[in-house]
């Protein structure tokens, strides 16, 4: 019996549906270096089935008293600066890839960023006057480049907590110069208590949640530990009516990766590629199909693929490892 027309294309919707999966935001965090990039530096990119790239242009700080910020000077790495990040991001863009423009801060020291909180209101000024001109003007760089995402900040707790309407004023400024999406990328255990997601389009997590104190971390037990991390995620999103992007996500492949991913410490360095991969499986499994849940940016993606990460790395990438090959299949599905 040949069917209607109607029914057909009903019917092979229906198929389509059951058998393809929601697209969606498959991202690299993409490392700046002392030089530019070119078609080489993206086809891996490319090839892992990534659909984003996040730019990540520097601004530096000598230390908490002297809040002002330097960026665009002589001293920095190309990528780290503005017209770094343009090259950067046209080259991606070139190949299909999107772009996220994520400015980012580092102390000298290497002081984390959430503390970064003022002792005198003089200081408050003069960091606040340095922060927007900062922003505003990758802000400016993303509406060029017609990013589709632009990140206002990135694990900057104390200053948000203490600032708040500078920074609600903020995104207003933000939204005059650049009409994309944006959001801000929290740390793990700050998103809960970021007072301005309303303003924004995604709710950002840099996603290091403890989820596992083995030495090799199993994909169940992950899983088990996830079950009290994502209702937590899940409620703030339903409260804003916001979906969830992981600014940062990723694991080193070393032992106890899963106990306190946040830490980079040069003294972890015993090697345990099965860690990372069963922490990396874990978190796919838990958020990759779940409605409210916008995608990720895996960190951190180096522009010479052929010489970074590897089996004998210990560090976050990727890259030549057992794990890419994981990342490959899960954003293939996802595309």
């Amino acid at each position: 019996m040949k069917l209607p027309k109607c029914l057909f294309l009903l019917l092979c919707c229906i198929v389509q549906s059951c058998t393809s999966q929601p697209k969606k935001i498959n991202g690299v965090s993409f490392v700046a270096s002392r030089e530019p990039i070119s078609k080489e530096n993206v086809m891996p990119v490319v090839r892992v089935n990534a659909n984003f790239a996040a730019v990540m242009p520097f601004g530096f700080i000598r230390d908490l008293n002297h809040p002002e910020i330097k960026y665009n000077t002589e001293r920095q790495w190309l990528g780290e600066t503005k017209s770094g990040a343009k090259q950067y991001s046209v080259e991606l863009q070139k190949e299909g890839i999107k772009i996220m423009v994520k400015p980012q801060i580092w102390i000298n020291h290497g002081t984390f960023t959430g503390h970064i909180k003022m002792t005198t209101e003089a200081n408050w000024k003069l960091l606040e006057i340095s922060y927007s001109k900062f922003i505003l003007e990758y802000a400016n760089l993303a509406e060029t480049l017609h990013a589709d995402i632009f990140c206002i900040g990135t694990e900057l707790e104390q200053f948000i907590e203490h600032r708040p309407a500078y920074w609600s004023q903020l995104i207003l400024e933000i939204k005059k110069v650049y009409k994309g999406k944006l959001t801000y990328a929290a740390n793990w255990d700050e998103f809960k208590r970021t007072p301005f997601w309303d303003q924004l389009d995604y709710i950002g997590v840099d996603a290091y949640f403890p989820v596992s104190d083995n030495k090799t971390p199993t994909v169940a037990e992950c899983l088990t530990k996830w079950e009290v991390h994502k209702p937590v995620i899940h409620e703030v999103s339903k409260t804003y009516d916001k979906p969830i992007l992981f600014t940062e996500f990723g694991y080193r492949s070393v032992d106890y990766s899963g106990k306190e991913p946040w830490r980079s410490d040069r003294d972890m360095n015993a090697v345990n590629l099965e860690a990372q991969a069963n922490t990396t499986e874990a978190l796919f499994k838990t958020f990759w199909d779940e409605a409210w849940f916008a995608g990720g940016f895996i960190w951190k993606w180096f522009h010479n693929h052929d010489r970074s990460g590897g089996e004998s790395d210990s560090r976050f990438t990727p890259q030549n490892k057992p794990v890419e090959n994981l990342v490959k299949a899960h954003y293939g599905r996802y595309k």
